[in-house]
C-alpha cells in the first residue's frame, strides 16, 4: 500500500516537471504552477527550459520576466538583476522593461551589505537608480528608487566617518581628517556630515600637536578654516558648542606659538646686540692700548 502511494505521488510530480514531448505553451504552463505555487527553484528551472526554446516567442518574453521574477522571490539577486537586463536587452520594447529596470537595480540594492564591507553592490544600485530616475522620472517606482538612493548615501557617509573614526584612534590625524572630508565634501546632506566637520577641526588640532614645530602654525589654522566652515554649513548645529571649544582651543595653540616666537626673535635681537657692544668695547680698548704703547715709544 506505502509502495503505490509512492509510486503515485512520482507518477503526479513527473507530471508537473515539463517533459520531452511537452508543447511550449505546456511547457509555460507547467513552469507557472510552480511559480503561482512559490516553488521558486523549481519555478527557475521550468523558466530557463521555457526560455531556451521560447526564444523570440511571446511565451518566451513572459517566461523570460517570470526567471528573473522567480530568482528575485527566491532571494537570488545577482541572477535576478541579470535575468532583469537580459529581459530589457531582448525586449526593449516591452511595457514590463521599466518595472525590469527598476528591479535590476533594487536587485542590487538589496545585495548591499553592512557599512563595514564592500560597498561595490551599493555604488552599482546607486548608479542603477540613477540611470533609471533620469529615464523614468515620473513613474511609480520613482519615490522608492530616490529613496533607495538615499539610503546608500547615508550608508555610504557613514563607512568614511566611521574610518576616520578608527583612523583618530589610532593616532593617524592626518588620514582621518582626509575621511572626514570625505563625509563633508560628497554627502553633506547626511546625518554624519555635521559630526564629521567637528572631528575634522580635532584632526587638524591633535595633528598639528604632534608636528614638528615649524608645521604647526599651518596646521591650527587648518583647523580654524574647518571651524569657518562649520560655521557656514551649520550655524544652528547640534555641535556648536564643541565647535567653539576646539576653535579657542587651536586659537590659544597659535597664540602660544606666536608669542614664543616673538620672545626667540626677542633674544636672538637681545644677543646680537651683545655681541654689536663686546665687538665695539673691544676695538677701542685696542685702540687704547695703540695710543699709550705709542707714547711709550716718543717717549
Amino acid at each position: 500500500m506505502a509502495g503505490l502511494a509512492l509510486l503515485v505521488l512520482t507518477s503526479c510530480r513527473s507530471k508537473d516537471l515539463i517533459l520531452p514531448g511537452d508543447t511550449l505553451e505546456v511547457a509555460f504552463e507547467k513552469a507557472n504552477r510552480f511559480y503561482e505555487n512559490e516553488k521558486w527553484s523549481e519555478a527557475v528551472s521550468a523558466f530557463e527550459t521555457v526560455v531556451s526554446v521560447g526564444r523570440g516567442t511571446n511565451i518566451g518574453q513572459e517566461a523570460q520576466f517570470l526567471l528573473a521574477e522567480s530568482y528575485y522571490n527566491n532571494g537570488r539577486y545577482l541572477q535576478a538583476s541579470s535575468e532583469y537586463d537580459r529581459y530589457t536587452t531582448f525586449y526593449s520594447r516591452s511595457d514590463k522593461r521599466e518595472e525590469a529596470e527598476y528591479k535590476a537595480a533594487l536587485s542590487l540594492f538589496l545585495m548591499s551589505p553592512r557599512y563595514k564591507l564592500d560597498q561595490s553592490y551599493s555604488l552599482q544600485a546607486m548608479d542603477r537608480f540613477r540611470l533609471f530616475l533620469s529615464r523614468y522620472p515620473d513613474s511609480e517606482f520613482a519615490e522608492d528608487a530616490s529613496d533607495r538612493i538615499a539610503q546608500i548615501r547615508e550608508k555610504l557617509a557613514k563607512k568614511n566617518y566611521m574610518s576616520g573614526q578608527f583612523y583618530m584612534r589610532n593616532g593617524m590625524y592626518e588620514a582621518a581628517a582626509i575621511y572626514y572630508n570625505l563625509v563633508i565634501d560628497q554627502y553633506p546632506e547626511s546625518p554624519w556630515a555635521e559630526a564629521a566637520l567637528v572631528e575634522q577641526i580635532e584632526a587638524y588640532i591633535l595633528f598639528a600637536d604632534n608636528s614638528v614645530e615649524a608645521r604647526q602654525a599651518e596646521r591650527y589654522e587648518m583647523a580654524l578654516s574647518s571651524y569657518s566652515r562649520y560655521l557656514q554649513l551649520f550655524p544652528r548645529g547640534d555641535n556648536r558648542s564643541r565647535a567653539e571649544n576646539l576653535q579657542d582651543r587651536a586659537r590659544n595653540a597659535l597664540d602660544d606659538l606666536k608669542a614664543s616666537g616673538a620672545e626667540s626673535e626677542g633674544a636672538e635681537s637681545a644677543g646680537a646686540k651683545g655681541a654689536s657692544f663686546d665687538g665695539a668695547g673691544s676695538g677701542s680698548e685696542d685702540a687704547l692700548g695703540d695710543d699709550i704703547a705709542g707714547s711709550g715709544r716718543s717717549g
